[in-house]
């Protein structure tokens, strides 16, 4: 029989939520950006507007999955010279005020490659990370990276799209954990999310096949648009939006201002109240 898997933070996260019956809301920031100190100050900062799961993304040259919000933030962090020592050691940091918010790293797998997997998932779950998100691996390639970081109990969350159909998904899930991400839309992080009807058919298809959580990203910008998408998905995943109001706070030169952590900390906020008031609205 198969060995059960240890309950992660992610798997409380979800199971807080749903007793709370509420979706989560899955923030997503670029470590580092626009520079050291202040990306950890946000990160510090997330759980208390409004976070239950963040998502910190690993600078990465060639983002290929990202939109220019997302180009631009990666490239912020990387001039001020972050690197996967920095992201590891913010993670470090925040676990020594929050042992709760889960923390999934996202990005790419060359950087871990260079490291060595196990190596890299041995160190990140020391760390404090509790999820992998890497959106350039296909499940063929699960003992490249995902195994390791199942057996260094790490979950390993993988990506369902508009494409995926019913003899793939079968395939995305096997070694899924965690939740699964639904990416709304073909195409970039930070386009515009326009048929939400058609989203939350979408998830509930996947829920068909699957026990696990099911969080929604891409596209998803304003309050309006985390009220609907939370009406059917256990988590909402923003990104996009948060890394453009923290540049639209940047002065002339990048550099972070006094109004750059309330910048993107209002706006979790305010995406926290849509989500909240999903399911009130579906339950009246």
């Amino acid at each position: 029989m198969p060995q059960e898997r240890p309950i992660t933070r992610i798997d409380a996260c979800f199971e807080k939520c749903r007793q709370e019956n509420r979706p989560a809301l899955v923030t997503f920031i670029t470590a580092g950006d626009p520079d050291k100190e202040t990306g950890q100050k946000l990160l510090n900062n997330l759980p208390e507007a409004g976070a239950d799961i963040i998502e910190l993304g690993m600078p990465f040259s060639d983002p290929m999955a990202e939109g220019i919000p997302i180009q631009l933030s990666t490239q912020r962090a990387l001039k001020a010279g972050m690197r996967m020592d920095d992201t590891l050691n913010m993670v470090r940091a925040f676990r020594k005020i929050d042992n709760e918010t889960p923390i999934v790293l996202m990005g790419y797998y060359n950087p871990i490659y260079f490291r060595g997997s196990k190596a890299f998932a041995q160190e990140a779950q020391e760390a404090g990370v509790d999820g992998l998100i890497i959106v350039d691996l296909p499940p063929e390639a699960d003992d490249e990276l995902c195994l390791p970081a199942m057996k260094a109990g790490i979950n390993f969350i993988r990506l369902a799209t508009p494409t995926t159909d019913d003899r793939r998904l079968p395939t995305v899930l096997q070694n899924t954990s965690g939740f699964v991400y639904y990416v709304s839309m073909t195409g970039i992080t930070g386009a515009n999310l326009t048929n939400t009807n058609r989203v939350n058919d979408a998830v509930k298809r996947i829920k068909d096949h699957t026990d696990l959580p099911v969080a929604v990203g891409f596209g998803v910008k304003t309050k309006e648009q985390a009220h609907t998408i939370g009406m059917d998905a256990d988590g909402v995943v923003v990104g996009s939006a948060l890394v453009s109001a923290l540049k639209e706070s940047l002065d002339p030169e990048d550099r972070a201002t006094e109004n750059t952590i309330k910048a993107v900390t209002d706006l979790v906020k305010d995406l926290k109240a849509g989500v909240l008031s999903a399911r009130q609205e579906a339950a009246e």
